[in-house]
């Protein structure tokens, strides 16, 4: 019977159904959501999202969600650090700070040169780029004022004053260097912005600079050599969760407590700074947090 259905609803019933995440190797050009959308249709699954965007002229690692319990978790994954490989191009500036806006030499400007050589560029780095930094997003992002994005601002013509924010840049090293061309790459904290990254090392090198291409290539432990291509994809392709989760504290459950847990009450225990997640029969079952109204007890603040 279910033979005589409509391919796409007898689908529902013969696919397999896995929740995990997918690497996907992003090209340039598309948005982080075109891709999460073409996806939706080759797996005929709508519960997906990712773990941090990427700018359409951007292209690298993007990790997406798939399904309902891998949505679940996504929260606990939106601190990672990333890692990139950024082209600045040296002696210009920009109005979005990359490519895609408009650029104005800075050659001729007055006191401005061209850096030496690319040990007195990195020595810059180490000294004013390293450790924790303040850093101003640029207008022309996704940011919400006073709710509305700053892009849309912009393009109205409006100036924005925007926030300055601390970021966390552990490593930026120079890959190569051959004037206007700097290549390098980057290790630093969710919520850094390497377009600001690029136009601030071309102010402090007084000759200006925009991010002229970026592809990240690593999202927390995951690697862009372990991403595949969007059209690539099929239901293997997908991690699932319990080895996404096998990094993270761990309590296995007894039969009573996974009872009391799915009941949404509480079992006795603690936990670390880190997520605790909860296992019963060999997969992971509830992410676990201490109850706020009892001491030494756990709840679940997530049940997959």
């Amino acid at each position: 019977m279910r033979a005589c259905l409509p391919p796409n609803i007898a689908s529902r019933y013969t696919r397999p159904m896995r929740h995990g995440f997918l690497l996907i190797d992003k090209p340039v050009g598309p948005t982080s959501h075109d891709i999460v959308a073409q996806l939706r249709r080759t797996l005929s699954e709508q519960k997906m999202g990712h773990l941090g965007t990427l700018d359409p002229q951007a292209s690298g690692l993007l990790v997406v969600a798939v399904g309902s319990k891998a949505l679940k978790v996504v929260e606990i994954f939106r601190t990672l650090t990333k890692e990139y490989i950024a082209e600045v191009h040296l002696g210009a500036v920009s109005t979005t700070y990359d490519f895609e806006g408009s650029i104005t030499q800075t050659q001729l400007k007055p006191g401005w040169q061209q850096p030496a050589d690319s040990s007195r560029i990195q020595t810059l780095i180490q000294e004013r780029f390293l450790g924790k930094i303040e850093q101003r997003p640029p207008q022309f992002s996704a940011i919400n004022i006073d709710g509305k994005r700053a892009y849309d601002l912009a393009r109205q013509g409006k100036e924005v004053e925007m926030p300055v924010r601390e970021v966390q840049i552990s490593r930026c090293d120079i890959l190569s260097y051959d004037y206007p061309k700097l290549r390098l790459q980057v290790a630093c904290s969710s919520g850094t912005y390497i377009r600001s990254l690029a136009h601030d090392i071309g102010i402090a090198l007084r000759c200006g600079g925009y991010l002229s291409a970026l592809r990240r290539t690593k999202v927390g432990k995951w690697k862009i050599d372990k991403a595949i291509a969007p059209k690539d994809v099929t239901w293997t392709s997908i991690v699932p969760l319990k080895d996404i989760l096998a990094d993270f504290p761990k309590r296995e459950l007894t039969a009573a407590e996974w009872k009391e847990i799915g009941f949404g009450r509480t079992i006795k225990g603690e936990v670390g700074t880190d997520p605790l997640i909860a296992w019963f029969d060999g997969l992971p079952v509830a992410v676990l947090e201490p109850s706020t109204k009892q001491v030494g007890m756990l709840k679940a603040r997530k049940v997959f």
